[in-house]
């Protein structure tokens, strides 16, 4: 995973700030530019969240879930459920009374999800770890029944997930307007990466996996269990896929079975523009990946439709492997 070392490269950090800057003239209107910006910001985030779990499990332990979409789908079923039973708190008009509401829908969205991730990983993952082409059709068979049986729980149609009361409607700076969820899911982003960054460097646990990838025969000879420290890190990406996806249902204030499936194609652009298992990467790709959406979705609403795709390529014809490469894939 990437470090924040002396020799870090600053390069592909100053892609945020300068895609917003050449955005800023063709907008032309400053407070509609600082409305997209941190517009944009805010969806990188969300999509940092969803995409965080499969990073982590890709980067850490080379496997390519392409049912990563039934955790995302299933954990913002899960916070509907839970949200619902609690309207009073989320009706009221008071910050402290919905979060309390917000805060135990996450934590159950990310129980629930990690406990799939566990049997998923034990069911569908193992048999097929080193066997990328095994792993995506598995992996897809696996999502597509995920999906059949949140049908079966919830029904096949999309339900309402509203935002709590206080978290509607926007905050006005002169003629900007700054949506409050939005701002949520900047501070739950900037929670989620700092927790995988101090997590993956300054503690025991993280260095273990680390070096259990890069030698896992070593770490065992030392007496460590590195596979039961990886289904750890497959149960954690699913619950923060689980995280994830309560933060988009929340964004689209919907939520329908095949959500995960639909925003799968973006996850995997974010981690191949971030390079294939980096969380910095990631968290620059998901960024990038927003404010391009909401730049074109403004400037030219056709072009947002492959603006994903081209910014793919743009820093792909720049950095092949991704703006932060994991060496030691």
């Amino acid at each position: 995973m990437t470090l924040l070392k002396a020799d870090f490269d600053w390069k592909p950090l100053a892609l945020v700030p300068a895609l917003a800057l050449i955005a800023l003239p063709a907008v032309g209107s400053g407070s509609t530019w600082i409305t997209l910006t941190v517009a944009g910001l805010a969806m990188g985030m969300i999509i940092f969240i969803i995409a965080s779990g499969l990073t982590l499990v890709f980067g850490l332990m080379d496997v390519l879930n392409f049912g990563h979409g039934v955790f995302i789908a299933l954990g913002a079923f899960v916070a509907t459920t839970v949200l619902a039973s609690m309207t009073s708190y989320t009706t009221a008009d008071s910050l402290w009374l919905n979060l309390m509401a917000l805060l135990p829908a996450m934590l159950v969205a990310m129980a629930v999800a990690g406990a799939l991730g566990w049997v998923f990983e034990r069911l569908i993952i193992r048999p097929v770890y080193g066997m990328h082409l095994k792993q995506i059709l598995i992996t897809m068979g696996g999502m597509i029944i995920g999906e059949e049986l949140i049908k079966v729980i919830w029904g096949p149609g999309q339900i309402a997930l509203p935002l709590p009361e206080t978290l509607r409607g926007s905050f006005i700076f002169g003629d900007a307007a700054v949506e409050k969820y939005r701002l949520l899911a900047v501070l739950v982003g900037m929670a989620v990466f700092a927790a995988m960054v101090w997590t993956l460097n300054r503690t025991k646990v993280g260095l273990l996996v680390r070096a259990g990838v890069q030698d896992r025969e070593m770490v065992e000879s030392l007496g460590y269990r590195i596979r039961q420290l990886f289904i750890g890190v497959f149960v954690v990406g699913s619950a923060l896929a689980g995280l994830g996806g309560v933060m988009w249902g929340l964004y689209q204030q919907t939520v329908l079975p095949q959500m995960g499936a639909q925003v799968n194609v973006l996850i995997f652009i974010v981690i191949i523009i971030g390079g294939l298992g980096s969380t910095t990467g990631a968290l620059i790709g998901a960024l990038l990946v927003g404010l391009m959406a909401n730049y074109t979705g403004f400037l030219a609403p056709k072009v947002a439709l492959f603006s994903n795709i081209a910014l793919m390529v743009a820093i792909l014809l720049w950095r092949p492997q991704g703006v932060y490469p994991v060496t030691n894939r």
